[in-house]
């Protein structure tokens, strides 16, 4: 069975994605922009993630997955200076957790304002 998960994104219809999909036991979440609910993004890298990570958390959790669940996790970023400030709020919530993980330096993400962008792929009950 197919579940899916919205965060109300306007870009989920306008693309045709979800900010989640669980299938059997796999959830995958999309990348996840840093934005905040009425649409503005703060120009620190590290603050962007740990919003990212706040918006995961919470298609995880509607998927019936937690962040102890997640296997892997994909960080894009816009600049190397980023780097840092990414890892330290990847390095916050899964420091215990410690997934696969990968970043990866980009051209730019669809929002000129995010420096990075994050996915997740969880399987609930693996913790």
């Amino acid at each position: 069975m197919r579940r899916l998960v919205s965060s109300g994104s306007p870009y989920e219809p306008e693309i045709g994605f979800s900010r989640a999909v669980r299938v059997g036991d796999r959830v995958l979440v999309s990348g996840t922009g840093p934005v905040w609910p009425d649409g503005s993004c703060d120009p620190d890298a590290e603050v962007q993630a740990r919003r990212c990570l706040e918006i995961i958390e919470t298609a995880l959790t509607e998927a019936g997955a937690t962040l102890a669940d997640v296997v892997r996790t994909r960080m894009f970023i816009t600049t190397p200076d980023a780097a840092a400030g990414v890892s330290r709020a990847h390095g916050a919530v899964f420091g215990e957790i410690r997934p696969a993980a990968t970043m990866i330096i980009v051209a730019g993400l669809l929002d000129p304002r995010w420096g990075v962008e994050i996915e997740a792929e969880a399987r609930p009950g693996s913790a």
